[in-house]
């Protein structure tokens, strides 16, 4: 399955000059070009963005992923240096850089999102030469409620070496996980931190596969029906069987800082998080706090992670740069086992998690005890033939 580069739309206000100091170059108007995926892959993505100011005279700026019929999405920054122009989505963990050409009919820069960079040169665009920018697409059909679904037919690979973990779900219910061992689908099916499954096979974590399943019912599903789904793929195609038992373990509990939340409400009509990306910028999409505890302690933190906010169903869109120590897993960004010494963090590096949380969210981790469930694995195989 062809990968598509998730970039979507941003606006955002500037704090540098005025548009009279601006105007010389020109900048307020359409921009468009187009970003080539990485390696040569695809055709690209046609970008529009369009600068304006606000009725504060400053600047202003939507972005657009046109073939994509991406909507306009705030972004975090919108600021410019001279000829620098630079815009940052925190949401999407997407960043812009680029210099104003000397006419002010250019902009040559590059877009990053999570990745290494992306030439995207951007032309001033008029009238006649102005792309026609589609309407977004409408709302995907959810699942009927009370559903309760499995998959009708899936695929599953071993990985590429290169991979990097994802599991997401499609407008139309498709799943798809890369880089995904089975400990990665155990946990996030029945939202468990690693101390919390026991005696499973020696490849429980080791071995990575990618992932491409259809549901047997048409829609998206919601959070509790794709952990749903995810358990029965978990028995049939790898025979998985276990039982419970209770035991006290060291936990972290999220609670809310003195400073109060520092989180953006989600404005989906969907019942579905998303996550991805590692410590330079950790995803979090459409996401109750519970959801973002389950996967903290499934493949960041050390020790299972509860939630202790009080901020209830309300879902959140909020990213968390931090520096992982060696303690965090792959996923978070920690070094692996027996990794030499580095030659020190960067001045500019983000503080660790615990800082993190406080600064950016305005939340804090704190150490704990609790009983609670752990798996005590039966029966598990190497998957089934497609």
């Amino acid at each position: 399955m062809k990968k598509m580069l998730w970039i979507i739309a941003l606006a955002a206000l500037s704090d540098g000059a005025s548009f009279s100091q601006l105007s010389a170059q020109n900048i307020t108007g359409t921009w468009q070009g187009t970003l080539k995926p990485p390696q040569g892959a695809g055709q690209g993505l046609r970008t529009v963005i369009k600068i304006s100011t606000t009725d504060n005279d400053k600047l202003a700026a939507v972005f657009y992923s046109i073939d994509q019929r991406s909507p306009a999405i705030p972004a975090t920054t919108f600021t410019r240096n001279g000829s620098a122009v630079k815009m940052t989505i925190n949401a999407l963990n997407g960043t812009f850089e680029g210099k104003v050409s000397g006419d002010g009919n250019t902009i040559d820069g590059t877009w990053s999102q999570g990745g290494p960079a992306i030439p995207l040169v951007l032309t001033k665009a008029t009238p006649e030469t102005a792309w026609v920018i589609p309407d977004p697409p409408p709302p995907p059909t959810q699942m009927a409620a009370d559903a309760k679904p499995g998959f009708e037919v899936a695929t599953i690979k071993p990985a590429r070496p290169d991979g990097r973990f994802s599991l997401l779900v499609n407008r139309s219910g498709m799943l798809n996980t890369t880089s995904t061992s089975v400990a990665d689908l155990i946990k996030f099916a029945y939202d468990l931190h690693p101390r919390q499954i026991t005696k499973g096979p020696a490849w429980l974590e080791s071995e990575k596969f990618d992932i491409t399943a259809k549901p047997d019912v048409g829609g998206m599903p919601n959070g509790p029906q794709l952990k749903m789904m995810v358990q029965k793929l978990l028995k049939e195609r790898f025979q998985l069987s276990f039982h419970n038992e209770k035991k006290e373990l060291s936990v972290y509990a999220i609670t809310v800082s003195k400073t109060g939340p520092k989180l953006t409400k989600s404005e989906s009509p969907l019942n579905l998080p998303g996550f991805g990306g590692g410590p330079r910028a950790f995803m979090v999409q459409n996401a109750t706090m519970e959801e973002f505890a389950h996967v903290l302690q499934g493949n960041i933190l050390e020790q299972p992670v509860v939630d202790q906010t009080g901020l209830g169903p309300a879902r959140y869109n909020f990213q968390l740069k931090w520096t992982p120590d060696p303690s965090q897993s792959q996923i978070g960004g920690g070094p692996p086992p027996n990794a030499p010494p580095t030659a020190g963090d960067p001045a500019d590096a983000p503080p660790d998690i615990f800082a993190a949380f406080q600064q950016q969210l305005g939340l804090k981790l704190e150490n704990t005890k609790a009983q609670v469930d752990v798996m005590v694995i039966d029966r598990l195989e190497k998957p089934s033939e497609n």
